[in-house]
């Protein structure tokens, strides 16, 4: 077995590779899943697909080592977040080194926990493991988590089952045994235009967005103040968020149409569903019948969106016990941000997540993830390859 500091630099040549592929979640991930494809198969390791509904994307799934129950699973996902409107110091799809750090995108988030993987493979299929390792490689985490459901179906349905899924989301190599869930959702308001000085003939959707907008702030302010809590997690409560609005034609036309996507971050066991029904009745019994008293043809339309649930923490868990033994981590932890690891756990898979880097550098212009980490993550899989031979 190639000693860590070998390891790690072949982990940063196949990092400098990945990040080159540009996978923002809006564009196809099939040049960066066949480049994979083709690196198993040059080591002997069957691969399989399973397409998105126009086949324009793809997750993977392979196994290395006996087709037995028992496994671990390594899940990661392919895709990356924009680049637009960031200021980046260099190209975001070449790796850059400077002071001990590597800068580009997906550095963090997460390519290197899959570089990590695929840099080791000779030692891989070479190591005398006695369960599987399964590599379980996903589309479109970064727009709702929406590739993996597909994914763990197939993977429940035709691989023995696996003793963890390891999620490799950027923890600083820590364990971390709970996330809060995401759901996303899409107000689309029908306004009613007119001059904008003859605000008594027509209804800006614009005005009526930004109402419905501090009235989320308002969930948001009374779930911080009457809970539910959980001391796990930094904010320790289920947040409401809006991040994207769009609307109007001119500045003198009352707004026609308005757009604006929110999310519920809830914690585990909250209901994302009560807080998203709050704000229809809100709409529909007290905004509405105002607006349709100037313009009968209002309309306030509200849709979730994709979304993944939360995980939750179980004690001394299978996947738990493993990484703990792994990282000499036994701190109980929790993070705000939403991964496919809820996903896996919805199906019966014991399931933490670990990997390297930071997620405070994720979605950054000027990513980057240290040198130390990606030492720190490929020693992971050493010991964790070392641990499946005994």
């Amino acid at each position: 077995m190639a000693s860590v500091n070998d390891q790690t630099a072949r982990t940063i040549t196949m990092l400098e590779k990945l990040v080159s592929f540009d996978t923002v979640s809006r564009n196809s991930n099939l040049v960066f899943i066949d480049y994979v494809r083709g690196l198993l198969g040059a080591h002997g390791i069957e691969s399989r697909l399973v397409y998105n509904e126009d086949r324009s994307k793809a997750n993977l799934l392979a196994t290395i080592g006996p087709q037995v129950a028992g496994g671990i699973v390594l899940s990661g996902h392919t895709d990356v977040v924009p680049i637009d409107d960031q200021d980046w110091s260099s190209d975001p799809f070449t790796v850059v080194e400077r002071n001990g750090k590597l800068y580009g995108r997906g550095t963090a988030d997460m390519k290197c926990f899959l570089a990590i993987i695929l840099g080791a493979l000779d030692t891989l299929v070479k190591a005398p493991i006695k369960v599987p390792i399964h590599l379980a490689f996903s589309y479109d985490e970064e727009v709702g988590c929406l590739g993996a459901p597909s994914l763990i179906k197939f993977l429940t349905e035709n691989l023995p089952a696996p003793r963890a899924v390891i999620v490799g989301e950027p923890t600083d190599m820590k364990v971390v045994s709970a996330h809060k869930g995401i759901t996303g959702v899409r107000t689309v308001i029908t306004g009613h235009e007119a001059h904008s000085s003859q605000i008594h003939r027509g209804v800006s959707a614009v005005m009526v967005a930004a109402e419905l907008i501090q009235f989320l702030q308002g969930l948001c302010a009374e779930a911080g103040a009457r809970g539910p809590f959980d001391p796990l997690f930094e904010p320790n409560h289920t947040t409401l968020t809006v991040n994207h609005i769009a609307g109007g034609t001119a500045i003198n036309i009352m707004a026609g149409h308005c757009t604006f996507q929110w999310d519920v971050r809830a914690l585990p066991g909250d209901d994302p569903d009560i807080y998203i029904n709050r704000f229809r009745r809100h709409c529909e019994e007290i905004v509405l019948p105002r607006l349709r008293k100037i313009a009968p043809t209002c309309a306030i339309e509200t849709i979730p969106r994709a979304g993944t649930p939360a995980l939750r923490v179980e004690q001394d868990s299978a996947a738990e016990q493993l990484c703990s033994a792994l990282t000499g981590d036994n701190v109980t932890r929790a993070v705000s941000f939403a991964a496919e690891a809820g996903q896996f756990q919805r199906e019966g898979l014991s399931t933490v997540i670990c990997g390297p880097g930071s997620i405070s550098q994720a979605h950054q212009p000027d990513e980057f993830i240290t040198v130390e980490q990606v030492a720190a993550g490929t020693r992971f899989l050493h010991d964790l390859v070392t641990h499946l031979a005994r």
